[in-house]
């Protein structure tokens, strides 16, 4: 169809209102595994420093007027810095005069699957990660290999407690679980020492597309996309370690006569017609201790 118009920036003025951007932001945060278990902190541009224990004080029973022991706790901070994620959207002046509805739900599905996983995979595994060398919770050395425990003693239910039991030798904690989509075929089949669903939904709780939550051992679990890396499809661990937050929420520009690359080629959206729609946010991530979790291998990719 000939366009009867030349196209100009103001016909896509209210493309993407500024109130919708939160919601945006609300998708990433319910489609990210990483974030549902960890904690949020407010972080500024700047950074944010964070104190953490590195000792605690210890108390000593004494004599009726005798010396009473001397102790201290020990603080130190951690600096966390947010990194920018961004992503750009390419769509055709027509498709967008069409439906311009359509297309906006669409991009809220888009940009949220695409900055959950990427945001994932950085704070996972350290893929692409700009929050520094060893960040990440795949660096621990703590490893159960799933489908080592047959199913006489105890199966999956076995391999799981085999993960805790790594942990509380180390003294640590377990919280939380999260585990890959392709994790899932095995959970279906798996039960507890008494026959119940290893894997518990939680049916009040609203999930999304990309994670699904539910309980593993008593703790709460989510399953998503983009959690595993072969051979690692899961972890488990003190979700209390590791903090993100955010830098205001996503912003976004809108441009019709930009040049953009696309598949290696830089291409003029006023020569083409085309809408491009840019989407950033600025992140921060730490993990205070990656010996506090532990990572699960598929036995098929270990």
């Amino acid at each position: 169809m000939a366009q009867t118009k030349p196209t100009t920036t103001g016909d896509f003025a209210g493309f993407i209102q500024p109130d919708q951007a939160g919601d945006i932001f609300a998708e990433v945060r319910r489609g990210s595994v990483a974030q549902q278990l960890a904690r949020q902190i407010p972080v500024g541009a700047n950074g944010v420093a964070i104190p953490y224990t590195t000792s605690k004080p210890k108390a000593g029973w004494v004599a009726e007027g005798a010396k009473k022991p001397t102790t201290s706790g020990g603080k130190a901070l951690r600096t966390i810095k947010p990194h920018k994620l961004a992503a750009i959207t390419v769509v055709s002046a027509e498709t967008v005069r069409a439906n311009p509805g359509g297309y906006i739900t669409d991009l809220y599905a888009d940009l949220a699957e695409a900055f959950a996983i990427a945001f994932d995979a950085a704070a996972l595994h350290g893929t692409d990660s700009p929050f520094g060398a060893g960040n990440y919770l795949a660096a621990t050395t703590k490893a159960v290999t799933l489908g080592t425990a047959a199913a006489t003693k105890g199966g999956l239910h076995a391999d799981l407690n085999a993960g805790l039991s790594l942990l509380v030798a180390d003294k640590k904690k377990l919280t939380g679980f999260a585990f890959d989509s392709v994790a899932e075929p095995l959970f279906n089949d798996a039960v507890d020492a008494n026959g119940r669903p290893l894997f518990i939904d939680s049916p009040l709780t609203e999930t999304s597309a990309i994670a699904r939550g539910g309980r593993v051992l008593g703790r709460q679990a989510f399953l998503g996309d983009g959690v595993g890396l072969d051979p690692v499809v899961g972890f488990g661990g003190d979700w209390t370690k590791a903090v993100w937050g955010v830098v205001g929420g996503i912003t976004y520009d809108v441009s019709t006569q930009a040049a953009v690359t696309i598949d290696g080629q830089l291409v003029s959206l006023f020569e083409n017609n085309l809408v491009a729609i840019r989407a950033e946010a600025e992140y921060g991530w730490d993990v205070a201790d990656v010996a506090s979790f532990v990572k699960y291998n598929d036995a098929a990719g270990a």
